[in-house]
């Protein structure tokens, strides 16, 4: 197994070019994707395999997912001043026409921030105070069979956050996610939330915020842990394939606008990738 795992950023918009745009990034990457001849698989399957509970063919695949959760990845919004922004999940359905696409599996996972006051204060402070940070997708999302809701902690232990962080924690860094207390405070809390919101539906995987990967998690608290958090797996941004040896509690992803900037870079990965 060499999968490649692609993030996108809905929020991620600065213009309306590959460059600026992870949504024009991910309309342009499915085509690429089909005229590759490779094929997209849910996030879940590459889990699947490493854990040994499925055996798929899973040869020159690709896997979606996107971070944070806000309204973009499930509605096109007009996001000021770039005019219409054509949603992650609406892209995917416009891709599915794609006949070179017919093998894929389309299918993009979403890691979303639990706390309802965590994300009213990020969309008051990072976006434009319009209330795009809801939960109100997140249903319907995973009903449509295409998308699936997964953890990215109970708030990011975002530096916007004007509220004390949990346990004490200086905030703008997931590092000082330490002990026992702050790791069920931002995991199992999380999973909670979320799960019952998107019931019958579940979390099993989990994404570090901002990439930040600290020994006590994935040494300790993930592997030792498994029936306080339910996590099958968490992810971070090692910028490799995901392989049979991968590291089950920092399973690498590549970031777009950071690990590749253009399509050429982006086939460039993918080509090393899989080879």
């Amino acid at each position: 197994m060499r999968v490649p795992v692609l993030t996108y950023h809905a929020v991620n918009i600065a213009g309306n070019d590959y460059a600026t745009n992870d949504h024009v990034a991910l309309a342009a990457d499915l085509h690429l994707i089909g005229e590759m001849g490779l094929r997209v698989v849910p996030l879940s399957w590459i889990v699947d395999q490493l854990l040994g509970t499925a055996q798929r063919d899973l040869e020159r695949c690709v896997v979606l997912t996107c971070d944070d959760g806000t309204d973009l990845d499930f509605f096109d919004i007009d996001f000021p001043p770039h005019g219409v922004q054509r949603s992650f999940y609406n892209i995917m359905m416009d891709a599915a026409s794609d006949p070179r696409l017919a093998r894929s599996d389309l299918h993009l996972t979403c890691f979303v921030i639990a706390s309802p006051e965590a994300r009213e204060h990020l969309d008051r402070e990072c976006i434009f105070g319009k209330g795009w940070m809801s939960e109100r997708w997140w249903q319907p999302a995973v009903r449509s069979g295409r998308i699936a809701i997964e953890n990215h902690s109970f708030d990011h232990n975002h530096a916007s956050i004007p509220l004390p962080g949990i346990g004490g924690m200086q905030r703008g860094s997931f590092f000082p996610v330490d002990n026992r207390e702050r790791a069920d405070a931002e995991i199992v809390a999380a999973a909670r939330y979320i799960d019952n919101a998107i019931a019958p539906a579940r979390t099993t995987l989990f994404c570090y915020p901002y990439g930040n990967v600290n020994d006590y998690l994935r040494s300790d608290y993930f592997p030792n842990l498994q029936n306080v958090h339910g996590m099958r797996a968490a992810f971070g941004d090692g910028a490799q394939p995901v392989q049979d040896d991968s590291d089950r509690w920092n399973l690498p992803r590549y970031i777009c606008g950071h690990h590749w900037k253009s399509q050429d870079e982006l086939r460039a990965i993918v080509r090393g990738a899989i080879a």
